[in-house]
């Protein structure tokens, strides 16, 4: 692929011993319990009924002590009411779209804003990006964070930003080739919609200028990472972040290694969780993750529940920091259909093994009679033959059928049907009624 990033290129924080790093964060997690103590009353009350205090957290250990927090918390406290400085420290408020209930709103100090810059200036670096190097990003700005995130981080990172945001993908295309960006960063099933319209326009996707694609925004899977660079020609990273803990950026994937996400730990705190019991898991054990933040100062979150299910391992390409493994799914994600359980990214695995069908899909679930039920609607390649669908829709339904051990209905729809947010479709659709 291309030029890999030189050792010295690390900043001072990826440098750091492991008792460096613990020592910042046992300094770090004491400010920021005792500052969202005192400042949120959320916090104050729940600390107050799991029968802690800031000063009982004296190593990191301890924080498993102390309540998590939710995503219903921050919907039931909306709009501001988690945040822990007056709104006339606020510069800027983020927002998540809300489409299944009160969105959670975040804010960020002048602070806040600078440390955002960072991390995600950090993780373009990491994935291979340079300064000079010209990053088009293609992640939807407004309240998601996903383009404001992007766009500051990649000029901390002394790169030249090409706002391109999402949607008019003819355009896109047209930027890419008159523009000639190094990088993009783009929500994954959205680069597969590009590399068609490339094809569409008769462009050969590997003969373009781009060089390293960071994906993020969406759970991807190593098949749809072999599908992108074949086609594209490029290095294809991870990026992890979510709006609540602070946005992109919050973790990254090395392209020296491409072996899982290197958490930033000198800023957000990780934790593995058994999802039914709460007990932190040992390294290496599958579970929830879960996030406190270490240099927040509008919106500190501790312990918030992610519902990422995955695992923390050992640091490769940046040693003082753990990784979480690509995320497996989602707890709040996952199907029981007639006592099995599945995830959306085993149905996304055989999709994108399918010939004639793109990585767009949706899992709609009802009830016939007293069964359970779920259709599969997954979008025609453009250039598949008409006659494809039918047999494209029995491979799907018959590895689903092999693989996961239920039976599913497969309905093959026309390309660029299914429902788009932020360019990303709804995986689940859940109408079961008790």
């Amino acid at each position: 692929m291309r030029a890999k990033p030189a050792p010295n290129e690390l900043d001072a924080g990826e440098s750091m011993s492991a008792d460096e790093l613990a020592r910042h964060q046992i300094t770090c997690l004491q400010y920021t319990l005792k500052r969202a103590h005192d400042n949120v009353p959320f916090y104050r009350r729940a600390f107050d009924a799991a029968g802690v205090t800031p000063e009982d957290c004296r190593n990191l250990a301890d924080l498993a002590r102390f309540p998590f927090t939710t995503k219903v918390d921050l919907r039931e406290h909306y709009p501001f009411g988690m945040f822990a400085v007056p709104m006339s420290d606020v510069r800027r408020l983020h927002a998540s779209s809300g489409t299944t209930g009160r969105p959670t709103v975040v804010g960020y100090t002048d602070r806040d804003l600078s440390v955002w810059a960072d991390v995600v200036a950090r993780s373009i670096r990491a994935a291979g990006g340079r300064p000079g190097h010209k990053v088009h990003i293609s992640y939807g700005y407004g309240l998601f964070t996903g383009g404001l995130g992007a766009h500051y981080g990649a000029e901390r990172a002394g790169c030249t930003v090409i706002p391109a945001s999402g949607g008019m993908t003819a355009r896109q295309v047209q930027i890419i080739q008159d523009f000639h960006p190094e990088i993009i960063m783009i929500i994954p099933s959205y680069m597969l919609t590009l590399l068609d319209e490339f094809e569409r326009q008769g462009i050969d996707p590997r003969t373009t200028s781009l060089q390293v694609g960071i994906f993020g925004a969406e759970q991807w899977t190593e098949e749809m990472r072999r599908e992108i660079e074949g086609r594209m020609g490029i290095d294809a990273v991870d990026i992890y972040g979510l709006s609540e803990v602070m946005g992109p950026g919050v973790a990254q994937e090395c392209v020296e290694t491409k072996d899982g996400l290197h958490i930033w730990e000198d800023h957000f705190y990780p934790e593995v969780v058994d999802p039914l019991t709460d007990e932190v898991m040992a390294e290496g054990a599958d579970g929830e993750l879960v996030f406190t933040s270490l240099t927040k100062e509008a919106l500190p979150i501790i312990r918030y529940r992610t519902r990422d299910l995955t695992r923390l391992i050992p640091g490769t390409a940046r040693p003082a920091f753990r990784r979480m493994a690509r995320i497996t799914g989602r707890g709040d994600d996952m199907i029981i259909l007639r006592g099995v359980n599945l995830f959306p990214s085993q149905i996304e695995e055989t999709v994108l093994r399918t010939p004639g069908v793109a990585p767009h899909f949706q899992t709609h679930l009802s009830r016939r009679g007293r069964m359970d039920h779920m259709t599969v609607r997954v979008e025609a390649r453009p250039d598949a033959p008409a006659g494809r669908r039918a047999a494209a829709g029995a491979e799907i339904a018959k590895a689903v059928k092999d693989g996961v051990g239920v039976s599913v209905e497969v309905d093959v729809v026309d390309p660029d049907s299914l429902e788009r947010s932020v360019g990303k479709i709804r995986r689940v659709i859940d109408s079961r009624t008790e």
